[in-house]
């Protein structure tokens, strides 16, 4: 069953622009089936002999289920494609617009979502083939963290401790998208981010503590370290590239020369999953305030600004999950909540503007790796799952609208999305 709305991606004349656009740029340039070359020269990828070209960019989302991936149609929710696979699998953008890194027992694995621009001069042309599993996988012995940011992809291995930059043109490319590696003295569940000064942020810590946070310069010279961060987990980056990373007692900030610390209000006030963008100075992050609970069920989140190193606390209606958090195409803060609606903050503000109803309320599972509602952001539009109906929402995030619902016939987990197009 799948409810039909309009994919709110652009507005009023903008929009109508954008949907013109491609269909006079392809008659611009228009030739004989001869001339027409479906390779992406955003990726090193060989693309199927079965590629059709589109009048513009085809989003495509990626699920995993118990059993295997799921390719989605961004704008209709169909399933494009089921691709099985055995194991617990995780899912990131790899940041070319095309393909997704896939965790697996091997390691990052890549996956052609079967979606990509070619880009000519002043325009591109857009394509769609079958998805497929490709044969390059990036071996790790514990796969974690994936970090996209200014053309690089960081992928931490969490067994040995090495950082492996690639290129996003070439993510397909095996050795030859290899442009940068690190290894952290001691293996630890860490992560890594490439700036655009080519300078490294990366963690550091053993299997048993982690409370490093080390600013490397591009020959891996340590610029500014800090060994106040216990806990290390996760990141964000912010406008101006600043980069975050969360600690038990509050997190760092990372700024072109420095680390400074932001302090929770708690003693433990451990903030470990965030979600930046590049539209605001301010970080939205989770906010866990007892060392005791095995399985806390959080109701407040932290934004951090990172021009004033300042915490605000905000208090919401129900609790949430690590895969409850995202931003907005403009810097909105969005919070998925166990009451079933996704609540929308004004980062600046610090305030609760609205909460839209979408799913009946839920409870937490005990084990991490358990379906569970999950947000993800393309775009305008924040994509839900729904497991206790097998669903896939599309809400438009400006105007609260669910313009698309399907019913899929697996149980969703984990999602993620190739938007078709290279983000510049």
């Amino acid at each position: 069953m799948t409810q039909t709305h309009t994919r709110p991606r652009l507005r009023g004349a903008t929009r109508a622009a954008a949907a013109a656009l491609p269909l006079l740029l392809l008659a611009a340039c228009a030739g004989t089936a001869e001339d027409a070359t479906p390779a992406s020269t955003a990726t090193g990828s060989t693309p199927s002999s079965d590629a059709a070209e589109a009048a513009t960019y085809q989003p495509r989302l990626v699920v995993t289920y118990d059993g295997g991936l799921l390719v989605l149609d961004a704008d209709t929710l169909e399933t494009v494609d089921r691709i099985e696979k055995d194991g617990f699998l995780r899912v990131n953008p790899a940041g070319d617009g095309r393909h997704v890194m896939v965790s697996t027992d091997a390691g990052f694995q890549v996956l052609d979502a079967g979606t990509w621009a070619e880009e000519h001069g002043d325009h591109a042309h857009y394509w769609t083939a079958d998805p497929a599993l490709t044969d390059v996988t990036y071996a790790a012995e514990k796969p974690g963290h994936v970090v996209v940011h200014d053309d690089r992809v960081a992928l931490f291995d969490d067994g040995t401790g090495e950082v492996t930059v690639l290129d996003v043109h070439d993510v397909a490319g095996g050795e030859d998208a290899v442009t940068r590696t690190y290894t952290t003295p001691s293996p630890h569940h860490g992560v890594a981010v490439l700036r655009g000064d080519d300078a490294l942020v990366v963690s550091d810590g053993t299997e048993e503590e982690r409370s490093g946070v080390r600013l490397l310069d591009a020959d891996d010279a340590e610029v500014a370290a800090t060994d106040a961060c216990p806990g290390v987990h996760g990141e964000a980056v912010a406008a101006d590239e600043v980069v975050v990373v969360g600690c038990q007692d509050g997190l760092v900030v990372v700024g072109e020369d420095t680390i400074t610390k932001v302090a929770s209000p708690d003693a433990y006030g451990r903030i470990g999953n965030q979600a930046g963008s590049e539209e605001s100075a301010v970080v939205l992050g989770d906010y866990k305030s007892d060392p005791d609970a095995e399985l806390e069920r959080p109701t407040r989140v932290s934004l951090v600004d990172t021009r004033t190193a300042s915490l605000r606390l905000v208090d919401l209606p129900a609790s949430y999950t690590f895969r409850s958090l995202g931003r907005g195409h403009d810097g909105e803060a969005l919070v998925l909540g166990t009451d079933g609606s996704l609540h929308v903050i004004d980062p600046e503000a610090g305030t609760l503007t609205r909460s839209i109803p979408l799913i009946d309320a839920w409870t937490e599972p005990d084990e991490w790796q358990e379906p569970r509602p999950t947000l993800h952001v393309l775009d305008r539009t924040a994509y839900v799952t729904d497991p206790a109906t097998n669903r896939v929402l599309a809400v438009d995030v400006a105007t609260g609208e669910v313009w698309r619902s399907a019913e899929l016939d697996v149980t969703p987990n984990e999602l993620t999305s190739a938007a078709g197009r290279h983000a510049h």
